[in-house]
C-alpha cells in the first residue's frame, strides 16, 4: 500500500472502532441470551458504512478493496464478537452477485445490501451433506419464465433475519456437480419459503443459525445468478479461497487478542504471593502462542496481499484456513487454561473465545476437506 491508501485505511479502521464500541460491545451479552443480534443493528451498520466496503460505489458499496474487509474482521476480533454476520453478508454474498450477476442484479440487489435493507445469506450445506456440493438434494426446476425450488438447507448463518438468499441448487440434477446454479431468494412474501428454528450451538450465541425450507418456492428465472444455469459449481469454487481467507483472518484476529487478554489476566492475578506471569511455566507457554501467531500473521499478511493482488490461489487459501484455524484452538486452550478455574466462567472474555474457535476447523469446508485439496495438488506434482 502507498501512504494515502494506508492512511485512508486507518481512518477507516477507526471509524469502525468506534461503531462497534458504541453500537456491539454495549449490547454483546443481550444478544448472546437473544441467539441474535438485532435487525436494527444490520441498518445502522449500513448508515456507518460497514456494509459491502469492498464493493463499487455504483453500486452502492464503499469503493474500497478486500482490506477494508479484513479490517471489520479484525475489529470483531478485538471485541470478541464474530457473531455479527457481517463478514458473510458483505465479503462472500456480495460477491457473488458483483461477479457474476447480471447488470439488472447488480443493482436491484447490492445497494439494498449495502444500506442494511437486505440481509444477506448463502445456502449451501444440508442435512446429508456438508463438505461435498456436488451431493445437494436441493433443485430448482425451470417452469415457464420460473424456478421451482425444493429442498432444505441447515446450518445457514443469518438464516432467521437474512431475506436475500444465494441458495446452491441442482438444475440439472443428473449432471452431478456439473448441474449446479445458484439462484437468488427475496424471502419477504416468498410462498414455501419457511424458516425453522434458530439452532441452539456451543458457540457463536448470538449469531442466527438456521435450518431453511422450500417447498415449491417460485422465483423469476431472472433471479438465477448469471444468464446461464449450471455454472454454479465454478462459480463457488472461483469464489471460496475468500471465503476461507476471511476464516484464517478470524483465527489470527482471535489469537492475537487471546493472548492480549491472557497476558493481561496473568499480570493481574496473583498466586504464591506474585503474579501468574511471573511463573516460568507461564511466560513459556506464552512466548510459544506469540511466536506461532507472529508467524501465523505474517503467513496471513502474504495470503491478503496475494489475494488482493488477484493470485491467492485455492490450496494456498487452504493451507491458510485449516492451519490459523487449528493454531486457533490449541493456542486459545492454552489460553484458557492460564486463567485456571475462572477461564471456564462464561462471563470470562477467555472462554467465549474458547466455545467460538471450535467451529473455525468445520466451516467453510472441514480442515480435513483442506488437507485433501493440498493433497491432490502435491499428488500432481506442484510444489509450493
Amino acid at each position: 500500500m502507498d501512504s494515502i491508501e494506508a492512511e485512508e485505511l486507518e481512518l477507516f479502521r477507526t471509524s469502525v472502532r468506534r461503531f462497534m464500541e458504541r453500537e456491539v460491545v454495549p449490547n454483546a451479552e443481550r444478544w448472546r441470551a437473544a441467539g441474535s443480534v438485532d435487525r436494527s443493528l444490520w441498518t445502522r451498520a449500513g448508515e456507518a458504512g460497514l456494509l459491502l466496503a469492498a464493493i463499487p460505489e455504483e453500486y452502492g458499496g464503499g469503493g474500497g478493496n478486500f482490506r477494508h474487509e479484513v479490517a471489520i474482521v479484525e475489529e470483531l476480533a478485538r471485541i470478541n464478537f464474530f457473531d455479527f454476520g457481517c463478514p458473510l453478508h458483505s465479503a462472500m454474498v456480495a460477491p457473488y452477485i458483483l461477479h457474476y450477476g447480471t447488470e439488472e442484479q447488480k443493482r436491484r440487489w447490492l445497494p439494498r445490501l449495502a444500506s442494511g435493507d437486505l440481509v444477506g445469506a448463502i445456502a449451501m450445506t444440508e442435512p446429508s451433506g456438508g463438505s461435498d456440493l456436488r451431493a445437494i438434494r436441493t433443485t430448482a426446476k425451470r417452469d415457464g419464465d420460473a424456478y421451482v425450488i425444493n429442498g432444505q438447507k441447515v446450518f445457514i448463518t443469518n438464516g432467521q433475519l437474512a431475506n436475500l438468499i444465494i441458495v446452491v441448487v441442482k438444475t440439472d440434477p443428473a449432471a452431478g456437480g456439473r448441474g449446479i446454479s445458484l439462484v437468488c431468494v427475496e424471502t419477504d412474501g416468498a410462498e414455501g419459503f419457511r424458516r425453522g428454528r434458530n439452532l441452539k450451538k456451543i458457540g457463536f450465541e448470538a449469531q442466527d443459525t438456521s435450518e431453511l425450507f422450500f417447498d415449491d418456492v417460485r422465483i423469476p428465472a431472472a433471479d438465477l445468478i448469471g444468464e446461464q444455469p449450471n455454472r454454479g459449481f465454478l462459480q463457488l469454487k472461483q469464489q471460496l479461497p475468500q471465503e476461507r481467507l476471511i476464516i484464517a483472518i478470524q483465527a489470527v484476529g482471535a489469537i492475537e487478542s487471546a493472548i492480549d487478554t491472557t497476558l493481561t489476566y496473568t499480570r493481574d492475578r496473583t498466586a504464591f504471593g506474585q503474579s501468574i506471569l511471573d511463573f516460568q511455566n507461564t511466560r513459556f507457554k506464552l512466548a510459544e502462542a506469540t511466536t506461532e501467531a507472529k508467524i501465523a500473521r505474517v503467513f496471513l499478511d502474504h495470503c491478503i496481499d496475494e489475494h488482493v493482488a488477484g493470485r491467492l490461489d485455492d490450496v494456498t487459501a487452504a493451507m491458510a484456513k485449516w492451519w490459523t484455524s487449528q493454531k486457533q484452538c490449541e493456542i486459545i486452550d492454552e489460553c484458557l487454561q492460564l486463567h485456571g478455574g475462572f477461564g471456564y466462567m462464561a462471563e470470562y472474555p477467555i472462554a467465549t473465545m474458547w466455545t467460538d474457535a471450535r467451529v473455525q476447523k468445520i466451516y467453510g469446508g472441514t480442515n480435513e476437506i483442506m488437507k485433501e485439496i493440498i493433497g491432490r495438488d502435491l499428488r500432481a506434482g506442484n510444489r509450493r
